[in-house]
């Protein structure tokens, strides 16, 4: 069930929030050893968040537009009364933790039922999901093959069932390269529309969003997510609508520009051949398509020295010895990032800008930029990039979301189809910044589209 079809069950009493969450636990303890979505799960304390809502939901008052709707929260947020370790040996578990991130606050305020903590790689470093910590997250849909990440958890508990929704984070496109890769839904707003505490030593590239299976769920959760919190000084005014109403605009004769490649992509046939079947059907539906290529070339290398430079940047904060500890691919990372220097890092960010300046002209011709999520569908789990690539770096095979992060716009991943093997195939819609609800009402408009494509 989706988050909006429990909501309709609570309040028709047809359903509890305490069947739900039991439902959901179940499933967890009966088939996560194979998945490996959770890195937490706390019986106790979700049931009694569930008895709460219950008992709301039998006199009337609900708390708030998903209360009792069961969520998981990967393992970046801070969660009162829970651990947040990041996928990191270094962090150490024995400390207070009572503090809720300005995510989880939104989420308990509302009164969504916490299921546990999603698997991250360490300090969310990578586009796999994999620690030393907590093992590797393998793909519902067939797990001999990779989540994605670094919110693969997220992406993997939402798709095989525990739960409708869960809460993740996107610095170079950690929503949306495991939601496509697990075929459910994945968006991220602009920069600064959901806030963050603390602040990410990934700066002006992190996002956090909702996965879900349905865009509605995405919206709802993105109205809950955006409220304000004074601990995050770049955070964006109160959205003056709903994104869930926003849902309902017209966007038959919308100027869409569908680009393959980005004019740089090598793009695997098969995918290919999917999304452009995808973009035909939007079309034939009364979108009004345009092949167009944006007009930057590959901004990977300013966007490797921004991670490198965030990565080192939090980890010197570390305890003495981590370096042994950590993930050795972000043990390297994080020495290219101290050797960078602050010049280093401001070219980058010259780079950014300039992305984000040709985006903003390339939207005043184009509304929405439409392009595939990611040039493969997944690989082989356990592996930081595909077997037999020339990849050397997780960012040189997801080159369709990186690019989003550096300019800062909404960007959502959606089902557009699935490859012979069975493996899911991503559809990106790209807006520009501030357009949040655009790239909803497009996402929403192109689900029942490839929907009714699929029966």
């Amino acid at each position: 069930m989706t988050a909006v079809e429990l909501v309709t069950a609570f309040s028709a009493g047809e359903l509890s929030p305490v069947e739900a969450a039991r439902a959901v636990l179940d499933d967890i303890a009966a088939r996560d050893h194979d998945i490996n979505a959770f890195c937490l799960v706390d019986e106790e304390r979700t049931l009694e968040q569930a008895r709460l809502s219950e008992e709301r939901w039998r006199t009337g008052y609900a708390k708030g537009l998903l209360d009792g709707v069961p969520i998981s929260i990967k393992d970046i947020f801070l969660t009162k009364h829970w651990p947040t370790l990041r996928g990191s040996q270094a962090v150490d578990p024995d400390q207070v933790w009572d503090v809720d991130s300005p995510v989880v606050a939104r989420l308990r305020e509302d009164g969504m039922v916490f299921v546990g903590k999603t698997t991250t790689p360490e300090i969310a470093w990578k586009a796999v999901t994999d620690s030393a910590l907590h093992g590797i997250t393998r793909n519902p849909v067939d797990t001999t093959k990779t989540a994605g990440g670094s919110s693969g958890g997220s992406a993997a508990a939402v798709a095989a069932g525990f739960g409708p929704c869960s809460v993740g984070t996107d610095g170079g496109g950690s929503i949306r390269i495991p939601a496509a890769f697990c075929g459910v839904v994945g968006f991220k707003p602009t920069h600064g529309r959901i806030p963050l505490f603390p602040a990410s030593p990934f700066g002006p590239l992190a996002h956090a969003g909702p996965i879900t299976r349905t865009v509605e769920d995405a919206a709802l959760l993105t109205d809950i997510l955006s409220l304000p919190d004074p601990r995050d000084p770049t955070a964006l005014a109160p959205p003056v609508m709903t994104f869930r109403g926003a849902l309902d605009r017209e966007v038959v004769g919308l100027g869409v520009a569908y680009s393959k490649t980005l004019g740089y992509v090598s793009v695997d046939p098969e995918v290919g051949d999917i999304v452009d079947h995808a973009v035909r059907r939007l079309a034939d539906a009364g979108l009004i398509v345009t092949e167009a290529d944006p007009g930057f070339d590959d901004p990977l290398d300013a966007f490797e020295v921004l991670w490198a430079s965030g990565a080192a940047a939090m980890l010197k904060n570390f305890p003495d010895g981590a370096r042994d500890k950590v993930d050795p691919g972000l043990g390297r990372v994080w020495e290219r990032g101290e050797t960078l220097s602050a010049v280093e890092y401001l070219d980058a960010r010259a780079v950014a800008a300039a992305v984000g300046i040709t985006m903003g002209t390339f939207h005043l011709t184009h509304n929405v930029l439409i392009t595939p999520t990611m040039p493969i569908p997944a690989f082989e789990a356990g592996y930081d990039v595909p077997s037999g690539s020339s990849a050397t770096s997780w960012p040189q095979w997801t080159p369709f979301s990186y690019p989003f992060n550096l300019s800062q716009q909404p960007a959502i991943s959606i089902p557009a189809g699935k490859a012979a093997a069975g493996l899911p195939v991503g559809l990106q819609i790209v807006g520009p910044r501030h357009s949040d609800d655009l790239v909803l009402a497009v996402a929403r408009f192109a689900e029942y589209v490839l929907a009714d494509q699929k029966g």
